[in-house]
């Protein structure tokens, strides 16, 4: 199995292509959707955010106030590293658990629809492919303040707060333009698609981890038996 990462900047479409790849049967592990997961009410994310933040953070419901939160890290950059202490670790965990079970389950490829990958650096030794969303900077602010209740201010800190997308792109191995139709976009999804089909890359993940259990096991009994390490129990 091997992993295609999509990621971009904020409100640059990164779900509109991820979309695609899972309307084509491909497993999406979606990193937003595992932070809002580990921040529900009960969660020991959402104790050490209540613990960290107060209660202003929280909502009458004890969700967290993703609004009023927001805020708050995007204007100080300390409380966002604070914030990202206390999650990161528990999304990339969730993460690995879940490549891990897709990975047993025999999938040839899954999609990591990340948005941070770079910003975090984590998970980059595991991604085979990266597929970066792009669009304007004037589009970017134009569909942020659409999609969210943003001052302009509180948007650019937003947009701002992440790597230049100019960066990403020269990073990746695939850049997606969505500056024009939701078609366009698409079909430049499924051209990444059909080529992410047509890779051998999965065998030769497998054959290569086969290969190192192999090596590890035959190392073992070789060590074991030059040196008489068998239990009795086990000998003839």
């Amino acid at each position: 199995m091997f992993i295609v990462a999509v990621t971009g900047g904020i409100a640059t479409g990164k779900s509109t292509v991820a979309k695609v790849f899972e309307r084509q049967g491909i497993p999406v592990i979606d990193a937003d959707k595992i932070a809002r997961e580990i921040v529900e009410p009960g969660q020991p994310c959402w104790q050490k955010i209540r613990a960290a933040f107060g209660d202003e953070v929280l909502l009458p419901s004890k969700e967290i106030n993703r609004a009023v939160l927001g805020r708050m890290i995007f204007e100080n950059k300390e409380l966002r590293g604070k914030l990202n202490q206390i999650t990161h670790p528990v999304i990339h965990r969730t993460i690995f658990w879940r490549v891990f079970k897709l990975f047993m389950s025999g999938h040839a490829w899954i999609v990591l629809d990340m948005p941070l990958l770079f910003e975090t650096g984590i998970l980059m030794d595991f991604i085979h492919k990266i597929v970066t969303v792009s669009c304007d900077s004037e589009k970017q602010l134009q569909r942020l303040l659409a999609r969210n209740e943003l001052s302009e201010t509180e948007a650019v800190n937003r947009i701002e707060s992440q790597m230049p997308l100019e960066k990403k792109c020269e990073k990746s191995h695939f850049v997606v333009d969505n500056n024009g139709s939701i078609l366009a976009t698409e079909e430049a999804a499924m051209r990444i698609y059909t080529m992410m089909q047509e890779s051998k890359q999965h065998w030769y993940n497998r054959f290569s981890l086969l290969g190192a259990i192999f090596i590890i096991v035959f190392t073992i009994v070789f060590i074991a038996a030059k040196f008489d390490l068998w239990p009795k129990s086990w000998r003839f």
